[in-house]
């Protein structure tokens, strides 16, 4: 299955348990992490962690396993990895504090806006 399959899945999936604010962050190109970030709000922990069911259960059903998941237990913050789509449920307090979204744009722009580095040569000094 490719990444804007699983995608789709997704969307689905966190739109059926009413995950509230859900963003997706196409990061193609711009970093080996992943391709997509979903990130999305739940309305306190128990549903956070239903949308985390929710979200589990439907990649099972369509035969995508072996997901890495952390943040489970405390529910504020719960880290879905599929690989190259990476889903990231949020708490109100805990989404606003990490603001996602906003810090991704900006390491973007900024790279977008590096000038070229000058080469290093190991061994010697430059003249």
């Amino acid at each position: 299955m490719d990444s804007e399959q699983k995608l789709k899945l997704i969307q689905d999936a966190c739109e059926d348990k009413k995950a509230a604010d859900l963003v997706v962050m196409d990061l193609r190109g711009k970093t080996v992490i992943s391709d997509y970030f979903v990130i999305c709000t739940g309305t306190s922990k128990i549903h956070c962690r239903a949308i985390a069911d929710g979200l589990l259960e439907t990649m099972k059903d369509h035969g995508i396993k072996g997901v890495r998941c952390e943040g489970y237990e405390q529910g504020t913050w719960i880290l879905l990895d599929y690989a190259d789509v990476v889903v990231h449920i949020f708490a109100q307090e805990e989404r606003e504090y990490y603001d996602l979204e906003d810090l991704w744009t900006k390491l973007n722009t900024e790279r977008a806006e590096e000038k070229p580095e000058e080469p290093v040569y190991a061994g010697a000094s430059k003249r």
